[in-house]
């Protein structure tokens, strides 16, 4: 896809990787609705990014929120050519301890939203001429579990199925879908479980350019799943520079 003059929606836009993505494809020439639910994140992205950034403060959990959006924002022949589902949460814990709001927190961001804003812009994405893609981040906890991490692995595993499902589905409409599964990146993201970033760890703008690379394969090319993690676990000997972080997932 050529992403100039092309549309894309980002969830989960005010932070982390959807942040970064939201820079990549206005650079690229892309127009963005970036949705998030911290307006004041939103529209500072803007004036960082300018006209071609269009912030909506949204919860993505409000499936009338979501539906009404898609509505107003796309009348007539508009239509966004790329989604982007970031928008999550992420908490880990010991089952027995693990609070049943949390749960449904992961459940209703990471799987319910995801549901909401896809049901909503595919039949927008049906009707337009031209290439359309979907990007899912899923997770490497969404293809191997591990301990502590089951609720939130356990929306990953679904998102991994949502997406094989939906490529399959879409694939005769001219609609890619890929699932992107990133191992463990720099952001404040995971700081409320214990989890410190650091340098060893992904960037967040190296993801962002991967995922711009997946759109802008040829349009017969599928890339339905990808995984990528960083090439050195752990966080790396010297502590003499502390990790610069950002936030992922976006609120």
């Amino acid at each position: 896809m050529d992403l100039r003059g092309a549309t894309a929606v980002v969830s989960g836009a005010g932070s982390g990787l959807g942040r970064a993505l939201a820079a990549a494809l206005v650079s690229k020439g892309a127009t963005v609705h970036g949705l998030g639910r911290t307006e004041k994140k939103l529209l500072d992205l803007k004036v960082e990014l300018g006209d071609q950034f269009v912030p909506a403060a949204l919860d993505i959990a409000d499936e009338q929120a979501v539906r009404a959006w898609v509505e107003r924002t796309f009348i007539g022949d508009a239509s966004p050519d790329i989604l982007v589902n970031n928008a999550g949460a992420g908490y880990f814990a010991k089952i027995d301890e693990l609070p049943s709001e949390r749960w449904r927190e992961m459940i209703d961001t990471n799987l319910n939203g995801l549901f909401h804003l896809t049901s909503a812009i595919v039949p927008h994405m049906k009707r337009k001429a031209g290439p359309a893609h979907i990007i899912n981040i899923g997770s490497i906890l969404g293809k191997v579990g591990g301990a502590e991490r089951s609720g939130y692995s356990a929306t990953k595993f679904a998102v991994q199925g949502f997406s094989e499902s939906l490529a399959r589905e879409l694939r005769y409409n001219g609609i890619k879908v890929t699932c992107v599964n990133p191992g463990s990146i720099s952001t404040h993201f995971f700081e409320r479980s214990g989890i410190e970033a650091h340098d060893n760890m992904l960037h967040p703008d190296d993801v962002a350019q991967l995922i711009i690379h997946l759109l802008e394969t040829p349009d017969n090319l599928l890339v339905d799943e990808i995984t990528l993690r960083p090439l050195q676990p752990g966080s790396p000997p010297s502590t003499l520079n502390p990790a610069k972080t950002h936030h992922h997932h976006g609120t």
